[in-house]
């Protein structure tokens, strides 16, 4: 057993949490093992004037963790799981999954505003959020809303809010509830009309895969039914070769001993999405996604993303 292990994690605020989750519930396991935190700035936290989908998708927020990862400077990274690409780098791999928290996303109004929710608000109003998903799915809700890109933190984007003329953003819930925020939230939108990005609400934990002893520690933390959910939602992701620039939403959960998979390919103006969904065995989630994947593509989503693309 390793006596001393570095947690490498973002600077966020709610980066911050997450790792300092991580290394409370490890602690509870080794009480011996002494834990420390790095931070360490990724280009998506460099970057914040220009919307993701223009800086390019892959590993915005993961490639500066998992560069320490492999230069052994850090033994663990933490991240939001829906923000680690699905193909790793090599000598490294997602060893535990933390259990998900609630995956919808969620309605905020700015402060003292009369409209609670989406379908109250008047025709042609201003919504800000910063995920071409979400952009997508609203537009197909509310076609008359005009979509205002946001980036920065939690804390930053409610301040935007509240001194703009927006009428509301769209958020993760799990976010908005891990900092605390939840009496924010003004409508929790249903997941009929808004799927959530893969992997939403829940933790990835990235180790080296010769890294036995810490694997063993982290291993405490992963939660199977996540993990077998996360799973089936990446490699319907993977089969796409989808990332930040292409309108993807992807809900999986074992429901009744099956493994249940909901997904979508939207186009950016919201007007075309294909949607459809799958039913399996747990054991065979990876499967079942790429098999809901090929549906998708066959249903119109190919055209789709090869315009986009």
């Amino acid at each position: 057993m390793r006596d001393k292990i570095i947690i490498g994690s973002r600077g966020s605020a709610l980066a911050l949490w997450q790792t300092n989750w991580v290394k409370t519930e490890l602690q509870k396991y080794f009480p011996t093992v002494q834990i420390e935190v790095e931070i360490i700035k990724t280009t998506g936290d460099k970057i914040l004037d220009s919307p993701l989908s223009k800086i390019g998708d892959k590993g915005l927020f993961t490639k500066e963790l998992e560069t320490a990862l492999l230069d052994k400077r850090i033994d663990l990274a933490v991240h939001s799981l829906k923000d680690v690409p699905t193909k790793v780098p090599d000598g490294l791999w997602i060893s535990a999954i933390t259990e998900r928290e609630d995956v919808r996303d969620v309605f905020v109004a700015p402060a003292g505003s009369k409209y609670s929710s989406l379908d109250s608000l008047p025709i042609g109003t201003s919504v800000a959020t910063g995920s071409l998903r979400r952009k997508c799915q609203l537009l197909s809700w509310r076609s008359d809303l005009q979509i205002i890109d946001i980036r920065g933190n939690l804390n930053t984007r409610f301040a935007k809010l509240d001194e703009s003329d927006w009428m509301g953003m769209i958020l993760a819930r799990a976010g908005v509830i891990r900092l605390g925020w939840e009496k924010r939230i003004t409508q929790i939108l249903p997941l009929e009309k808004m799927l959530p990005a893969v992997g939403q609400g829940a933790l990835g934990i990235e180790t080296r895969t010769d890294d036995a002893s810490v694997y063993e520690i982290v291993l405490k933390l992963n939660h199977r039914a996540t993990e077998i959910s996360a799973k089936g939602e990446r490699a319907l992701l993977r089969h796409l070769e989808g990332g930040c620039q292409i309108p993807i939403g992807a809900f999986g959960r074992i429901e009744n001993g099956n493994f249940k998979l909901d997904a979508l390919i939207g186009s950016l103006d919201g007007k075309r999405i294909v949607r459809d969904s799958i039913e399996g065995n747990p054991q065979d989630s990876e499967k079942s996604g790429i098999e809901l994947a090929e549906r998708l593509l066959k249903n119109g989503g190919d055209k789709i993303l090869k315009e986009i693309r």
